[in-house]
């Protein structure tokens, strides 16, 4: 076990009354019946968040990011490089400006680094700090100490680095400094994952040659276009995604579209809910992140596309959804990557459709913030849905919807998911321990009632 260093406090810019809600035990309860329509805004996307602070913090000179997710996952990271020497200003408005002390300019942190709830930050940050020459230790809270980090650690130590985990590979993580760059390594990954992929092109930053990733499917490239923007290109060739350690990054600015993982819960709630037309506006486009439009629609729902346009190398566009009979489908494996955060309010969908949906190829969905397989079977069987959890997905059979109580699990996405299955139950649904819904989606509730959604949240201690 990595030794205690102590636990940092996060310096979050957030207030003292956001803090206490973000802790208190937390409900929310959603009356049937309601439809959203409107036009709405959704934060700003969080994987792009992470990134941002991460490359600005390590590049040279002064980058300005507009749309951050202000949210405690991605305040937990900006918490992170201020205390390892970064000037960060903001956020306010969603706006940051990050002095950034190139590759070999992070301080040791003068205590351990608490990520919070945050996966992302535990799987991309070792990638930076296995290059530094100091010593730190990377802590979360209950949720995150319990997530697997073998799947980071093995290809990390293969490269040289250094690293302490808890029992089973988990959090916390004490990385050791060293002196010398990294080995470069040619990886071939067992499972696609994005947040593995970026973790060894951040390390392939501090390596000696090329770092070669082999991908058995395609995964989200927020990191691949985020270097390019800030002059580090990457290259790929088929399944083969390459980063060349040297030279260093430049200042940028970064402009972050919204979320489609938060617009999705919108997306299922207006195509399932009867009368519903809503628009979400600057949705980030990612052709690895649409897969969730890609399965609503294959399932029959109306979903349009329209205003596209870029925005630091990133597509969004916005998003027109209306109410839909729905019908169940058995879910390309091919989507199953481009729509892996995004899965508990499509089952949310699956419940509502007509006939089976089978989900398979999933298993990374075992080891989320929560078991959401095991997670959402549970809920949606309290609902009165016909649920069969598997080992690597799920088979739905569609029906109508009850009430009842459900335990998130302390989830941000189970949570909101099961507020927008609210929608068409025959009863109140009351959905439990939904304090870190303010990790990906601050404002979720205040957001969803002014769409049409009757949802009231109770906090207490």
């Amino acid at each position: 076990m990595p030794k205690n260093c102590g636990i940092a406090t996060r310096g979050n810019p957030t207030s003292a009354d956001a803090i206490a809600f973000m802790q208190a035990p937390t409900t929310f309860t959603i009356d049937p019946g309601g439809r959203l329509s409107g036009a709405i805004t959704v934060p700003g996307d969080k994987s792009m968040s992470h990134r941002s602070v991460i490359f600005a913090s390590i590049a040279e000179g002064d980058s300005e990011v507009s749309g951050f997710l202000e949210g405690e996952d991605t305040l937990a990271t900006a918490a992170a490089f201020r205390a390892m020497g970064v000037s960060i200003d903001g956020p306010r408005d969603g706006r940051l400006v990050i002095t950034g002390v190139g590759l070999r300019g992070l301080r040791a942190p003068l205590e351990s680094l608490d990520l919070g709830n945050s996966g992302t930050a535990m799987r991309l940050l070792p990638g930076v700090l296995a290059g530094q020459n100091f010593d730190v230790t990377l802590r979360g809270d209950a949720s995150l100490t319990g997530r697997p980090m073998a799947r980071i650690i093995t290809p990390l130590t293969a490269m040289g680095a250094r690293i302490e985990a808890g029992e089973g590979a988990t959090p916390p993580l004490a990385i050791h400094g060293r002196r010398g760059p990294l080995s470069a390594i040619d990886y071939h990954m067992p499972v696609a994952s994005a947040q593995v992929k970026s973790c060894l092109l951040l390390a392939g930053l501090y390596a000696d040659g090329v770092t070669r990733i082999h991908e058995p499917a395609p995964s989200r490239d927020h990191t691949e276009r985020m270097l390019a923007a800030f002059g580090h290109a990457v290259q790929r060739q088929g399944d083969i995604v390459s980063i060349e350690g040297a030279g260093g990054l430049r200042s940028t600015s970064v402009e972050i579209p919204g979320d489609i993982s938060s617009a999705a819960f919108f997306l299922v709630g207006a195509s399932i809910a009867p009368g519903s037309d809503l628009r979400i506006k600057g949705v980030g486009m990612n052709p690895t992140r649409v897969g969730v439009v890609e399965v609503l629609r294959t399932m029959g729902a109306r979903i349009d596309v329209d205003n596209e346009r870029n925005a630091g190398g990133e597509p969004l566009a916005d998003l027109r959804v209306r109410a839909a009979p729905l019908h169940g489908i058995d879910i390309p494996p091919s989507l199953v990557p481009l729509a892996i955060d995004e899965f508990p309010a499509l089952l949310v969908a699956a419940a509502c459709a007509r006939g089976d949906t089978v989900l398979s190829g999933a298993r990374e969905l075992r080891v989320k913030e929560s078991d959401r397989i095991a997670a959402m079977a549970e809920g949606l069987s309290l609902l009165g849905i016909d649920a069969e959890p598997r080992d690597d997905g799920m088979r739905i059979r569609g029906g109508a919807l009850g009430g009842g109580r459900v335990a998130s699990r302390g989830d941000h996405r189970i949570a909101m998911a099961f507020s927008m299955a609210g929608l068409v139950a025959t009863e109140p649904v009351v959905v439990e321990d939904c304090a870190n819904v303010a990790t990906s989606f601050p404002g979720f509730p205040d957001l969803a009632r002014g769409a049409g959604l009757a949802i009231s949240v109770a906090t207490g201690r």
